[in-house]
């Protein structure tokens, strides 16, 4: 069965969100908890404000799939609703068809003490990765 995956509006007035991070590559088997994207949203232009109001989040899987296309690469701005991703439920599924429903996913509002560093997330050596 293919899953697919668009940008959830995380909330009312954004338009868009930037991709600081796709952390799943092509062919990859994810399983539950799988990371999948680093969001940052950026709501300035709604509102003035005396510092912009950005949030950060994380999207990760709640089911096992494998990932079959990526939509989108870190420093892309995809708008709410564009596709990020294709899965599938097995390995070898032809992906011509369309998807069946939604990838069943996550997503967690973040505090990074500085955008992605190491240690907001826990992960020792993680901010190599994302460079």
């Amino acid at each position: 069965m293919l899953l697919t995956l668009t940008l959830p509006r995380l909330n009312p007035h954004m338009a868009s969100a930037i991709v600081d991070v796709a952390h799943a590559k092509v062919g990859e088997t994810l399983g539950v908890g799988g990371k999948l994207f680093d969001l940052t949203v950026d709501l300035s232009a709604a509102a003035p404000h005396d510092c912009p109001p950005v949030s950060h989040f994380r999207i990760t899987l709640r089911e096992r799939v494998w990932l079959r296309r990526l939509d989108v690469a870190a420093g892309d701005t995809p708008e709410a609703g564009a596709s990020l991703a294709l899965f599938s439920t097995e390995p070898d599924e032809p992906i011509d068809a369309a998807p069946a429903r939604a990838a069943r996913v996550t997503v967690a509002a973040v505090i990074a003490q500085s955008a992605w560093d190491s240690d907001a997330w826990g992960e020792t050596g993680a901010a190599e990765d994302r460079s």
